[in-house]
This record gives structure tokens, C-alpha cells and sequence, in this order.
């Protein structure tokens, strides 16, 4: 706030800095009087100029934020706060993926349940520290290396280059180290592709990382406990377990529409959760087809996602 007076006028400004590098400017002139006689001594009055003095200069409403973020969160450099972020969603995430690995070797799990935990988590915990990257050009780049040093690690080990037996049985089905070609490497790649094209200001990337995190992790999980109907187009597949993905997916969604809203990376409203309830049930149908099953979810999931969600939002 910037103030300016004279002997009759106090003109206030007031400038609000958003996570968008935008301003808002309002100006607002004030009277100065002097007190009545009944009034304390030491007392100013204070009053509003005429209506057309007073200047205010607004964002649109898509463009209010609810919580006032700084530009940067860690540093006042854009470039070094993300370098910054990346290093804390980096020690985050992996420290995450070695947990899972230390579970996997010491068989505190059941391998197919261990796998299952490491797919719902590690994506949507990358997504938590999304915030912590500034609104510079830097932000999305530098966090897609995080998933993005998943996919050589994928790559690395499931050509056999490098041994990593505690990363295969904690991502594979059956402990083939080629497994991670498939799933785990469309798994990485989804996150980083979701990253760098439509980060933390889109739905879409929402969309995809929720079901394919949320829905379809907790798809199999549920499946395998009470799935015993199945569905009659596909006896591989549950009405249980296809139900549990619709709705993780769709309530993950909400959960972080609303904590990017709170951020003010996105404006919240029904359209939008109508929408993500529109994608996470066509996405848990095709999900639940035949040939999902043939190609491999994580595939399948993320690519409807996007492609229902291109539409929608």
C-alpha cells in the first residue's frame, strides 16, 4: 500500500500480486476532517471522496485468487526456486519409490498389493508438490524430470542394462524385469507428459493422473477383494472393482480441483465436477473392455482421459 497526502486529501494505493505475475490496482482518495466537537481530540476523521474519484482496476473473475500465493514459493528468483522445488519433490518422490522397495524385499506385502501402493501414491504425492513451482516458463519443465528420470530408470532396467531387483518386485507382476516396459514406463510417461504440456492449471492433467493413479489402482485392489461378479463382456473384470475406479477417480479429481482452486491455478465451479465424473466413468468402461486388458491399463486409462477430457473442459 502506497499512501500520498496534501492538507485535505490522503490518496491510498492499494497493489495485489498474484501467482500470475498480474496486478491488481486500486486507488482509492479519502477526505481528512476535522473532528466534531463531541469527538475524542485526537481523533481524524476519515472519508470516502465522491464515487467517481474512486479508481479500481480488477482481474477477470476467471483470473481472482483465492489465496493469495507469492510468485515463487522457495526463492525470489523464479529459476533457482524451481531448481529448488525439484530438488524437494525429487527427495519426496523417490524417497517414496524406496520405501516401497524396502516393503517389496522384506515381503511386508503382498507383491501384487506393494505394486498396487506404489501406483496410487507416487503420482498423486508429484502432484501435491506441484505448487511449489513458480508461474515461470522453468516450473513445468524442470518437474516433469522427476517422472521423466522414471522412464530412463524403466528403460535402463527392463532392457537389461542394470540389475535393480528391489525396483522389479516392487513394480512388476510376476518379477520379470521386462514388465517395466510396459505399465511402469506408460505409468512415468504419463505423468511426465501431464506435466510439461498441461500442469497444475488444467483439468486434464488432473483428470489423467487421478484415474490412472486413484481409479485405477484402487480398481484392482477392490477387485481382487470383492470382485466376485463379474462383468459378463470381460470375466477378468469386476463390477466392483470398476465401480471403486469410476469413484476414486472422480473424488481424487474434485480433491485436487479443489487444491489447485485454493492455490488459484484453477477456478473451481459444478461444470468442472460434472465433467471429471463424466471422464472417470467412461474412463472406468473402457477400462473394463477386453481390449484394456490385451494393450495394458496404463495405457488405456490415461490416453481416455485425455482424449474424453479434450472435449469436456
Amino acid at each position: 500500500m502506497i499512501c500520498r497526502s496534501s492538507t485535505t486529501t490522503l490518496t491510498c494505493c492499494f497493489q495485489r500480486f498474484d501467482p500470475l505475475h498480474r496486478f491488481t490496482h486500486i486507488s482509492i482518495p479519502i477526505s481528512l476532517t476535522k473532528p466534531s466537537s463531541f469527538s475524542t481530540p485526537f481523533l481524524t476523521l476519515f472519508k470516502p471522496c465522491s464515487s467517481s474519484s474512486l479508481t479500481l482496476t480488477t482481474q477477470p473473475p476467471q483470473a481472482r485468487r483465492k489465496f493469495a500465493v507469492p510468485a515463487t514459493m522457495l526463492h525470489q528468483n523464479p529459476l533457482v526456486s524451481d531448481i529448488c522445488a525439484l530438488a524437494v519433490s525429487g527427495a519426496i518422490a523417490f524417497s517414496f519409490l524406496r520405501l516401497f522397495e524396502e516393503t517389496a524385499k522384506r515381503s511386508l506385502f503382498d507383491q501384487k498389493l506393494n505394486r498396487k501402493l506404489v501406483h496410487v501414491s507416487i503420482g498423486l504425492i508429484f502432484m501435491l508438490c506441484w505448487p511449489l513451482y513458480s508461474s515461470d516458463g522453468w516450473g513445468p519443465i524442470l518437474a516433469s524430470l522427476i517422472p521423466g528420470i522414471n522412464i530412463i530408470r524403466m528403460l535402463v532396467i527392463g532392457l537389461g542394462i542394470y540389475k535393480d531387483e528391489a525396483t522389479v518386485k516392487s513394480m512388476s507382476r510376476f518379477g520379470d524385469y521386462r514388465e517395466l516396459l510396459k505399465g511402469p514406463l506408460y505409468y512415468a510417461a504419463t505423468i511426465t507428459l501431464a506435466s510439461v504440456i498441461y500442469w497444475r492449471t488444467s483439468p486434464i492433467s488432473i483428470a489423467a493422473i487421478c484415474n490412472l493413479c486413484a481409479g485405477d489402482g484402487l480398481a484392482d485392489i477392490v477387485g481382487r477383494r470383492f470382485g466376485d461378479k463379474k462383468i459378463p463382456y470381460n470375466r477378468n473384470k469386476s463390477y466392483a472393482g470398476s465401480i471403486a475406479m469410476a469413484a476414486a477417480g472422480f473424488l481424487t479429481s474434485v480433491g485436487y480441483m479443489s487444491y489447485f482452486s485454493w492455490f488459484g491455478y484453477m477456478e473451481g465451479s459444478l461444470k468442472l465436477v460434472l465433467g471429471f465424473l463424466t471422464v472417470s466413468v467412461v474412463t472406468a468402461l473402457v477400462e473394463s473392455l477386453p481390449i484394456s486388458t490385451e494393450l495394458d491399463d496404463n495405457l488405456t486409462v490415461p490416453l481416455t482421459s485425455i482424449l474424453v477430457g479434450s472435449v469436456i473442459f
